[in-house]
């Protein structure tokens, strides 16, 4: 659930902090920054699996309890988005919270955009009821099918039991350790190769190529 609320909520807070030019970009960075999470986790499971006495596992466990703590602390020091702030009604202070994130006191075009943004938020009736109206329904579809399907495909079984499932399949304890590292090694090469390519083919190119990639695994897993 924690890691939920993560991917939801961190990608909303760097979009909104960041400068309109940078936010591509960072939240193509939180995302290589998970999956070379994943990665090193795998390569620690891997090693501490190699500590005599059947005890490693508990250092895994300390050890991703360690930026999980650096991530719970450092949130309580992070500064609410100028945007939010709006919300409630305190321009001033969004200004001065714009104007120190952004590091210059040039920010009335920007925090008129907010502004704009938040009054013409404000004028919408009843928005819960508008998502389903007929001229919404291909947004309100899409938003709703691509998540679903991205975890009715089983992406969680491979992130988080790996090990497990190469196990099941005839794998030794080592060996199918060192497979979920090798799986997270894709994983992350996949990405990078995502950062470089999102430009010059556009996003929906990458989309279609993922989902025939998903088909085709998807088909033949069945197969077998």
């Amino acid at each position: 659930m924690f890691n939920a609320c993560n991917l939801q909520s961190v990608p909303v807070y760097l979009s909104e902090m960041a400068p309109a030019k940078f936010r591509g970009a960072l939240n193509i960075g939180f995302q290589v920054a998970i999956t070379i999470g994943i990665l090193v986790a795998n390569f620690v499971n891997y090693g501490t699996a190699e500590i005599k006495g059947g005890w490693g596992w508990r250092i895994s466990l300390a050890l991703a309890g360690v930026p999980a703590l650096f991530m719970t602390i450092g949130s309580i020091f992070l500064p609410d988005t100028p945007n939010s702030i709006i919300e409630r009604g305190h321009h001033e202070e969004a200004k001065r919270m714009l104007q120190k994130i952004r590091g210059s006191e040039e920010v009335d075009a920007e925090f008129g955009d907010l502004i704009a943004a938040s009054e013409a938020a404000k004028k919408v009736q009843q928005p819960w009821r508008n998502m389903f109206l007929p001229r919404y329904r291909p947004q309100l579809v899409i938003c709703s099918l691509i998540p679903f399907f991205q975890q009715i495909t089983g992406i969680n079984v491979i992130m988080f039991y790996a090990p497990v499932l190469f196990k099941t399949l005839g794998f030794g304890d080592k060996a199918s350790l060192m497979s979920a590292a090798i799986t997270g090694v894709v994983i992350v090469l996949g990405t990078f190769v995502s950062v470089a390519t999102v430009d010059k083919f556009g996003r929906k190119a990458l989309f279609i190529e993922g989902g025939v990639q998903m088909i085709i695994c998807q088909v033949s897993a069945g197969h077998h």
